[in-house]
C-alpha cells in the first residue's frame, strides 16, 4: 500500500481558541480534579473551575503588562503545573507561546527570542533569568522577563486585578482557530533550529480526533497521567493539550531521576514516554534479578511474558502458557507494576522506536505500549496504535484528519490536520517541506495492507558503502542500544568497505551489570578494555547483525572515552543526536577502525 488517509471525526469549530477550553471544563464539570499540583511528598487536586479562574487571573496579568494580540512570549523551564498555566493564560490572552528548553544554552535562548521576535519572556530559575538578562540588552523587542521562582506569576496576577471581565472576555476572542498558537523550534541536528508554527486548529482538532481514538486510554473515568518529558517539546505539549481537552487529570514532574516515587505517590493510568524509559526500567530489573541470584527466575518470566503477548496475535496463549503466566504474574510481573505506580495501564511511546521483544514484554506484563509516529511539524502525532486498532512493530494507522503517503524513494508525506501551516521567517524551508500539499518528512517507511505504517530509518542518514549497498543505521543501532551496558551508537561506513559503529557505555547501569556477572574489575576507567564488556557489545552487535545482509552487517567497533549527552553538545533536548557534530569530533575513532582495512574485530 503506498497511501492510507482517515477521514476526520470532530471537525475543527472556526471561532473555538485554545484559550476557550478551562473555561469550557470548568463549565461542564466544575468540581472535577483536572489537574494536580506537588502538595509536600504527595499531590493537591486543582479543580476545573479553580485552574480556569487561576488562568483568567494571569491572562489579565499579561493584559495588564501591556502585552498585545499576536506578542510573542518566551517560556523556559522544566515540566511543571506553571508551564501549563502560562501556556493557557497566554493563549486567552491572544498571545503566541515560544517554548525554551530549560537546559538550551545562552546562544540557543538569544536565537530562538530574536528570530521569533519576543516581547517577554517567562522563566525559572535564577540561572535561567541570567541568561534571559543577558540576551535581553541585545533585543531590543525583548521588554520584559518574569521568573516563577520567585513570585513573578504572582505579581502578574497582582497588577492584573484591575483588569476587567469585559476586557479578559474580549481579549480571549481576538484569536480563532487558524490563528498561530505556538512557534516552536525544531531540535537542530543539523543546523539552525527552525520555528514551525502550529495554530489552534492544530493542537484543538488533533487532540478531538485522537482523543476519540484513544478513548479508552484518555477518556476512561479514572484516566489520569504524569507529564515527565520537556514541555518544551511538541510531544508533550500536545497530551497537555489533549487532557485539558479531554478532562484527564494531569501532574508534572521535572525530577526523572525521582519518577519512580512519584508514580508510587501519583499512579497513573497512561503516560507518554520515549523507548530509552523503558528499555532502562528492563535492564535495571533484570540486572537486580541476576544479582540478587534469581537471573533464571527473571528470564523465564520474561520469555513467558513475551510468549503470552505473540499468543495474543495468534489466536490465544494455550493452557499451559496461560498458567505459566498466571504463576509468573504472582512472582514477578506484579512487583514490577507496583514499581510503576500499580494502576498503570497504557504508555504513549515516541521519538525512536520499540524493540518488538520489549513491546512484547511489557504487555505480558500488563502494561500496553502504543508506540505513535510524528514530528514538531505535525503537532507531534501523525499515526498511533490504539487498544482497538494495534500492530506491535508499527506505529499504528493515522490519526483521524490525516493522510500518509510513501513516497517512491521510500520517504513518508503527510497531509492533514497535523500539518503545521509554515516555517517562521523561512519561505525556502517551508517550499522545501511541503509540495503539493504534502509535507515531505525526511523519515523512510511503510505502509502495509491495512495502513499501518512501519518507520525504517531517516533518509539523510542512509549510508552507501563503498560497495553501493545501502544500509538504514536506525535498524541497526535500535537493537544494539537495548544492550544494558549500551548508551548510545553510531553506525557509520559511508564509502567505506565495510560498516562499523561507536559506542558509549551507560555509566549508570555499568556498576550494576558488573555486581550481576561478579566482575568486580570493570570500573569506568577499565570498562572499554575488559574482555567481558567487550564479550557483551560483541553479542549485541551480533544479534544486530542477524537482521540485516551480511553487507550490510557491522564488523569492527570501537568504545568510545565518553558518553553522548545533551550537555556536552551531541545530543538535541529531545535527545536526538547531532550526528554529524560525532562524524566530526570522532572522525580519529573512525579513522582507526579503517586502518589497515581487514573486516573484523
Amino acid at each position: 500500500m503506498r497511501e492510507f488517509e482517515k477521514s476526520v471525526i470532530s471537525p475543527a469549530r472556526p471561532e473555538r481558541n485554545l484559550g476557550a477550553i478551562p473555561r469550557e471544563q470548568a463549565a461542564k464539570r466544575p468540581h472535577r480534579a483536572t489537574l494536580a499540583k506537588r502538595s509536600g511528598s504527595g499531590w493537591a487536586d486543582v479543580t476545573a473551575s479553580q485552574f480556569a479562574a487561576e488562568v483568567d487571573a494571569l491572562a489579565k496579568g499579561f493584559i495588564a503588562a501591556g502585552l498585545q494580540p499576536g506578542d510573542r512570549l518566551g517560556l523556559m523551564s522544566t515540566t511543571r503545573y506553571e508551564w501549563t498555566l502560562v501556556d493557557f493564560a497566554a493563549w486567552t490572552a491572544g498571545l503566541i507561546v515560544v517554548p525554551v528548553y530549560e537546559t538550551s544554552s545562552t546562544d540557543q535562548l538569544r536565537w530562538i527570542m530574536s528570530d521569533s521576535g519576543a516581547s517577554a519572556l517567562v522563566v525559572e530559575t535564577a540561572r535561567h533569568f541570567g541568561e534571559a538578562e543577558e540576551v535581553k540588552a541585545e533585543l531590543p523587542t525583548l521588554k520584559d522577563v518574569w521568573q516563577i521562582d520567585t513570585g513573578g506569576l504572582d505579581e502578574l496576577v497582582a497588577a492584573g486585578a484591575e483588569v476587567s471581565d469585559a476586557a479578559l472576555d474580549e481579549r480571549r476572542g481576538t484569536t480563532n482557530a487558524t490563528s498561530i498558537a505556538t512557534i516552536i523550534y525544531t531540535s537542530g541536528t543539523t543546523g539552525r533550529p527552525k520555528g514551525c508554527i502550529l495554530t489552534h486548529a492544530n493542537f484543538m482538532e488533533l487532540a478531538e480526533n485522537a482523543g476519540d481514538e484513544l478513548a479508552d486510554v484518555i477518556r476512561a473515568d479514572d484516566a489520569q497521567t504524569i507529564l515527565f518529558l520537556p514541555l518544551a517539546h511538541v510531544f508533550a505539549r500536545f497530551i497537555e493539550v489533549i487532557c485539558l481537552t479531554t478532562g484527564a487529570k494531569m501532574a508534572h514532574s521535572s525530577d526523572i531521576k525521582g519518577l519512580t516515587a512519584d508514580f508510587a505517590t501519583y499512579q497513573p493510568t497512561f503516560i507518554l514516554s520515549v523507548p530509552r524509559v523503558f528499555e532502562k526500567i528492563y535492564n535495571s530489573a533484570e540486572q537486580k534479578a541476576l544479582g540478587d541470584g534469581k537471573g533464571r527466575i527473571f528470564k523465564a518470566a520474561a520469555d513467558a511474558a513475551i510468549k503470552w503477548s505473540e499468543g495474543q496475535d495468534k489466536g490465544g496463549p494455550g493452557l499451559a502458557l496461560k498458567i505459566q503466566h498466571a504463576i509468573y504474574d504472582r512472582l514477578v510481573y506484579s512487583k514490577l507494576r507496583t514499581v510503576m505506580g500499580g494502576h498503570l495501564k497504557y504508555a504513549i511511546s515516541g521519538g525512536a522506536p520499540l524493540s518488538h521483544s520489549l513491546a512484547h514484554f511489557y504487555r505480558g506484563l500488563g502494561l500496553i505500549i502504543l508506540e505513535g509516529y510524528g514530528l514538531t511539524e505535525t503537532t507531534a502525532p501523525v499515526s498511533v496504535n490504539t487498544p482497538a486498532l494495534s500492530r506491535i512493530g508499527t506505529v499504528g494507522q493515522p490519526l483521524p484528519g490525516n493522510a500518509v503517503r510513501i513516497a517512491d524513494d521510500g520517504e513518508i508525506l503527510v497531509k492533514g490536520i497535523a500539518v503545521f501551516r509554515e516555517y517562521y521567517n523561512n519561505p525556502q524551508a517551508t517550499a522545501d517541506a511541503i509540495k503539493d500539499g504534502w509535507f515531505h518528512t525526511g523519515d523512510i517507511g511503510r505502509l502495509d495492507e491495512d495502513g499501518y505504517l512501519a518507520i525504517t530509518g531517516r533518509k539523510k542518514e542512509i549510508i552507501v558503502t563503498a560497495g553501493g549497498k545501502n544500509v538504514i543505521p536506525a535498524a541497526l543501532e535500535d537493537i544494539i542500544r537495548t544492550s544494558p551496558l549500551v548508551s548510545q551508537c553510531v553506525v557509520v561506513g559511508d564509502r567505506r568497505p565495510f560498516v562499523g559503529v561507536l559506542v558509549t557505555l551507560d555509566q549508570e547501569m555499568l556498576p550494576i551489570w558488573a555486581k550481576a556477572h561478579h566482575h568486580k574489575d570493570v570500573t569506568p576507567e577499565t570498562a572499554k578494555s575488559h574482555p567481558a564488556v567487550r564479550a557483551e557489545i560483541d553479542r549485541i552487535v551480533a544479534e544486530a547483525n542477524s537482521t540485516v545482509s551480511r553487507a550490510e552487517s557491522i564488523r569492527k567497533f570501537a568504545i568510545l572515552d565518553d558518553d553522548f549527552t545533551e550537555a556536552n553538545g551531541y545530543l538535541t533536548p529531545s535527545l536526538k543526536l547531532k550526528r554529524n557534530v560525532v562524524m566530526k569530533d570522532y572522525a580519529a575513532e573512525v579513522e582507526k577502525l579503517y586502518a589497515g582495512g581487514g573486516s573484523g574485530d
